[in-house]
């Protein structure tokens, strides 16, 4: 299907694009990169980061492939550290293409694993969007990074191992 077939309809118009307060700004090398590998068109919308943690070990989490997309559809909300994000079961089940049934017991399902947690927010004595702590998951992804840091240098040790002239590998022997 052509861009030019695709109805308004289908384009969910996307969140201006805001800072994340207390991260450090990428650099103009860093977004002349990202524009290379998605197009400037398509970095002006704007992004979210996402740990790579969370796109590696979904099943290590516990997390449907369901589940991975209400997750990151939620980090795409969350805007500043010290506040939660807030979408509505409307705005995140026509992201997903789920009924908002189907969405909520996914997000009970989240729930019940403790990755997130659900709370009512009220507005002018209203009840209004929910908003999801996603402590539970930051707290899972900071207790695996150990094992995929070791991980990582593990690799590197490897990488290094087969690069080195066989008289020269270092002794893979502990000493006594």
């Amino acid at each position: 299907m052509t861009t030019s077939a695709l109805s308004s309809a289908a384009v969910i118009p996307p969140h201006p694009a805001k800072p994340d307060v207390g991260a450090a700004a990428a650099t103009p090398a860093q977004d002349r990169r990202s524009e290379r590998k998605w197009g400037k068109a398509v970095m002006d919308v704007g992004y979210a980061i996402i740990p790579s943690i969370l796109l590696r070990a979904p099943r290590r989490l516990g997390l449907s492939p369901t589940q991975l997309a209400i997750v990151l559809v939620m980090a795409e909300f969350w805007w500043d550290p010290a506040k939660n994000p807030w979408p509505s079961k409307a705005e995140l089940s026509n992201r997903l293409g789920l009924k908002e049934r189907q969405l909520q017991r996914h997000i009970a399902e989240l729930e019940k694993a403790g990755l997130i947690t659900r709370r009512q927010r009220f507005i002018r004595g209203r009840k209004h969007t929910n908003e999801y702590d996603l402590s539970g998951l930051v707290a899972k992804l900071k207790a695996l990074a150990p094992e995929f840091e070791k991980a990582k240098e593990d690799a590197k040790a490897r990488r290094e191992l087969v690069s080195t002239p066989a008289g020269r590998r270092p002794s893979t022997k502990t000493p006594a």
